[in-house]
């Protein structure tokens, strides 16, 4: 069973099933710099292949607060590493530099809160640094109040309530800090520069060592790793608007996005997500397993 699990498989023929549930939720404005988005999924009722459990992350500089409030979950990949990590069901998801693959044994309902982690930081006091890479469980990141919120939002009928209950929580603790924290940015670059000014005009320090060594720590990633995911960022998006039409280019998709030229394009995708662009584009349109991109897109 074990060696299954560690040898994940895209499915060529798959296709999404209708009875599952993929749902990504926007944050109230107030908190836009503080809160990247909520995933809700849910395989409940569905007549899923073992072959279509898996779940695909791609590399990330945000960090999560993931709940497994149904069913159960097992991290079996990361990067080129065959694991085998029992998730826990209530976790913090610290920023990832390589692509995840988790299997879920059976029917699953998950709901995920994506954080800035300089937000995290700045309401925390946490070392951002410390969890690159890393998924632990909820009470070695935050405090009994987090940790209460957390239950709370275990407990809570459906993703309305879930939402309701966090931003409440959100809403006080990230106002008394708003001001010091990053400016609104809606993309990765806006907030990987954001980050940046900060950390120049921060603090008794002015040297870049000093600003790269701030930034690491509020966001645990040097400034060039967020910004690679700024560029990959904004070629996906264009690549998922102009697919299909006759005169996309896949060059000129990579400088519009400001990589090198398209085999730069290539290599960051496959760092990133584990696949070419090709592989990707195919496997968002055809297989269960990468839901996460196609509610993104």
């Amino acid at each position: 069973m074990l060696d299954a699990l560690a040898q994940p498989a895209m499915a060529d023929t798959a296709t999404p099933t209708a009875a599952t549930h993929s749902a990504l939720y926007a944050p109230r404005l107030s908190l836009a710099a503080c809160v990247r988005a909520y995933l809700s999924h849910s395989t409940l009722g569905a007549d899923l292949a073992p072959a279509q459990r898996y779940n695909y992350f791609p590399a990330a500089p945000m960090c999560a607060i993931q709940w497994i409030i149904l069913g159960a979950s097992i991290v079996v990949q990361r990067g080129d590493e065959r694991i085998h990590e029992a998730v826990p069901t209530q976790f913090f998801n610290g920023p990832h530099t390589a692509p995840i693959v988790s299997f879920n044994p059976g029917p699953v309902q998950g709901f995920m809160l994506v954080l800035t982690p300089d937000a995290v930081q700045a309401m925390t006091g946490v070392d951002m640094s410390q969890f690159v890479d890393r998924q632990v469980p909820l009470r070695q990141v935050f405090d009994a109040t987090w940790q209460a919120m957390a239950q709370t939002v275990m407990d809570a009928p459906d993703d309305a309530v879930r939402i309701q209950l966090i931003e409440a929580f959100l809403e006080p603790r990230w106002a008394a800090v708003r001001s010091a924290a990053m400016p609104r940015a809606d993309r990765y670059r806006l907030w990987a520069e954001g980050l940046a000014l900060r950390a120049a005009t921060s603090g008794m320090g002015q040297s870049l060592r000093q600003i790269e060594r701030r930034i690491k720590a509020w966001a645990g990633l040097p400034l060039r790793d967020l910004r690679r995911f700024s560029h990959l960022e904004a070629a996906y998006f264009q690549v998922r608007q102009a697919q299909n039409s006759a005169s996309f280019n896949w060059a000129d998709a990579a400088a519009d996005a400001g990589f090198a030229d398209q085999a730069h394009l290539c290599r960051e995708t496959r760092r990133i997500t584990g696949l070419t662009p090709t592989e990707l584009r195919r496997a968002i349109d055809e297989d269960e397993c990468f839901w996460v991109y196609r509610i993104v897109r």
